[in-house]
């Protein structure tokens, strides 16, 4: 589980290097257009749950804390929770960067907020949604 865990982070650290560090780079733009660069840590995810979604599927539809504890509560479970939050997190930087590049969002306030796409998910999207509306005031 640990080299799992280790390439799925390889897998998704190049997308946040370009779109954080070098927003502006010509090739940025066009690698990070393309929805596919979800794909290999979603494929990884599929490879870790897909064997045993028979017994995880029980557990999830539960939704009591204590299954959740349950499948995330292992090495298997943390690898698989993780590399959900690999993949959904890229989904999401990678739209806030776009939407971004769209409303001309300078990248002094995008990138940072990227950043804590990458390291908290939902706070790094509500941090954008603010921005977002802060700079259509402005711009208007």
């Amino acid at each position: 589980m640990e080299t799992l865990f280790q390439i799925s982070n390889l897998l998704v650290m190049p997308f946040w290097l370009l779109i954080i560090a070098l927003p502006h780079w010509s090739w940025t733009r066009r690698i990070v257009a393309s929805p596919w660069i979800v794909a290999p840590a979603a494929l990884l995810y599929a490879v870790l749950v897909l064997p045993g979604i028979g017994d995880l599927l029980p557990a999830l539809m539960d939704a009591s804390l204590d299954s959740i504890v349950a499948v995330l509560g292992t090495p298997a479970g943390a690898a698989i929770g993780w590399i959900h939050f690999l993949a959904f997190d890229l989904f999401v930087g990678r739209w806030v960067y776009l939407d971004s590049r769209e409303r001309n969002i300078t990248a002094w306030l995008v990138s940072p907020t990227l950043f804590f796409v990458l390291m908290f998910g939902p706070l790094g999207l509500l941090i954008y949604l603010i921005v977002r509306a802060v700079m259509h005031r402005v711009q208007a």
